[in-house]
């Protein structure tokens, strides 16, 4: 686990190649067919390599979620397990990785009745309007979300008007758990916070230059996509989209897009330290692939002897 741009897919692919593993993806944006640069997804060379599994699983005008992420997950990991291989998880979606271990409460499926309802309800006042209209039915979890934070707003809205109970009560029940592995948890966590920023930059730059304006423009014409989308949502997509759309310059473009990374790496970093029994390593660390290696092979020398 780790944020954005902390080295995951170097250190995994080092694990994989000394250690019978097969990489199943934990990330909300790799699952998406043709978005490619912006969500950093493995070279073809390393996916014909290594297996990966969750990679390119649904078209952009889908919708997917950590429901449906359990259970793809463990199918995936019983047949890696099957082969006698070890299912390796890599990725930087902490929702996806607490559903998986530790279960999800029964919330409703999504309405798109009651979500172009919420929706409409967002282009007539904005989304800080509709944000106080969750803080009214359920102050707990408005408390949470910041005013502009559109998809969670929406999500936690239409739970309350489908079952007309707070997210935030439903929650608190009791989750139904079943994950059969033993879970060695490791986080790529940054020693020196600034120094994971530039990286970002520099990413964020390179994925210009790959062409990540021209990976959505064909997006918005292939798909027929709309900025409300879960797959437009992703960082440096919905940045980009405001930039086709006009309402902002190449300079902004990159501002924001740097700027939006950032916090997706602090969200993520303040997810992982509330998570129990993680190792964490340096990512900044020259040989951390070889650190969380070494790290790996003792554990399982361990486990093996008390199996």
């Amino acid at each position: 686990m780790g944020p954005t741009a902390s080295g995951k897919t170097a250190v995994s692919t080092a694990i994989a190649g000394k250690l019978p593993c097969e990489i199943v993806s934990v990330d909300s944006a790799q699952i998406y067919r043709q978005m490619n640069i912006g969500t950093a997804k493995p070279q073809p060379e390393l996916l014909a390599r290594v297996p990966h599994h969750l990679i390119d699983i649904i078209e952009p005008h889908e919708s997917y979620s950590a429901a449906r992420f359990r259970d793809d997950a463990l199918t995936v990991m019983r047949e890696i397990s099957e082969r006698g291989n070890i299912p390796l998880l890599v990725g930087g979606t902490m929702l996806y990785f607490q559903a998986l271990l530790e279960g999800l409460n029964e919330l409703p499926e999504a309405d798109p009745t009651i979500r172009l309802v919420i929706d409409s309800m967002a282009e007539q006042s904005g989304w800080p309007s509709v944000h106080r209209e969750l803080a009214r039915v359920d102050p707990e979890t408005a408390e949470r979300l910041e005013p502009n934070d559109a998809q969670r707003i929406q999500r936690a809205l239409e739970i309350y008007y489908i079952t007309e109970k707070p997210m935030s009560e439903l929650l608190r029940k009791p989750k139904y758990v079943y994950f059969p592995y033993s879970a060695l948890k490791i986080a790529l966590v940054p020693g020196n916070r600034e120094r994971l920023h530039d990286r970002i930059a520099r990413r964020f730059e390179d994925m210009l230059e790959l062409g990540l304006i021209g990976e959505v423009r064909h997006l918005r014409d292939d798909y027929g996509l709309d900025a409300a989308m879960p797959s437009m949502r992703c960082v440096g997509y919905r940045q980009v989209w405001q930039y086709l759309d006009g309402e902002t310059g190449l300079a902004a473009l990159r501002e924001k897009g740097v700027a939006a990374t950032r916090q997706l790496a602090k969200r993520q970093l303040t997810w992982l330290r509330s998570m129990a029994e993680v190792t964490e390593f340096d990512c900044l660390d020259e040989d951390v692939a070889e650190q969380v290696l070494a790290y790996v092979e003792h554990w399982l020398t361990g486990f093996s002897m008390v199996a």
